[in-house]
């Protein structure tokens, strides 16, 4: 049953349940450029492996624009995410674009705004709507894509599965990250997170009972 997201769903029998989102990152970067009563705003949206590149984003471009007034940005990166209005008033920049970035159900992704400033104010409204609108332009041309979450398995199997295990990958989008021989096979998995109990039954059924876990607890 179709629901807008952070909406709660309903069954069939009526209870009610929380619903979440996939989350989705940008294959590319997106650009916007508008021109407000002659104020300048350069809007960008990128993909970012972490706070630091993101840090390092920002600081490149207040290198490329030296007299530029403001630099402002928000980042969407779970526990890391963070908004700077770089000297507009407060939550008039980079609190309004964190918004945008989690109404797209976007994740690992940094906004920016360059604003060279041409003289007349725009008033708190004014630059919510002009940061806002920047940000939102410049996704209109953004292909979103699903933000794969990847985890990693640990075990031990008898020399005997290691042409099925090698063989059976595929089907899960795994990858056997190293192996090494020694009383069994120590292997190393890599694959997307929501396939790895499948891979795991497979494996514990084909080996009946001879697959050591030594580190059950798979790491992100």
């Amino acid at each position: 049953m179709a629901s807008a997201a952070g909406k709660p769903r309903v069954n069939p029998d009526g209870a009610r349940y929380a619903w979440r989102a996939m989350p989705f990152t940008l294959s590319a970067p997106v650009h916007s450029e508008r021109v407000i009563k002659k104020s300048r705003f350069i809007g960008c949206v990128e993909a970012v492996p972490d706070r630091a590149a993101a840090l390092a984003r920002v600081a490149q471009l207040r290198a490329e624009h030296p007299t530029a007034t403001h630099v402002c940005w928000a980042l969407m990166a779970g526990g890391h995410s963070a908004a700077n209005d770089d000297g507009e008033p407060g939550g008039t920049a980079g609190r309004p674009m964190l918004e945008v970035l989690r109404h797209q159900d976007l994740e690992g992704v940094l906004a920016t705004v360059v604003r060279y400033y041409g003289g007349t104010p725009l008033g708190a409204g004014g630059l919510v709507r002009a940061y806002t609108d920047s940000v939102a332009q410049a996704l209109l041309k953004g292909d979103k894509v699903p933000v794969i979450r990847y985890r990693t398995l640990r075990c031990t199997l008898p020399y005997a599965l290691e042409g099925w295990l090698r063989r059976e990958l595929d089907a899960h989008d795994a990858s056997l990250l190293d192996a090494q021989h020694g009383e069994g096979v120590d292997v190393t998995i890599q694959l997307p997170a929501q396939n790895a109990a499948a891979l795991v039954a497979r494996l514990n059924d084909a080996g009946q009972g001879k697959v050591v876990w030594p580190d059950e607890a798979a790491e992100d």
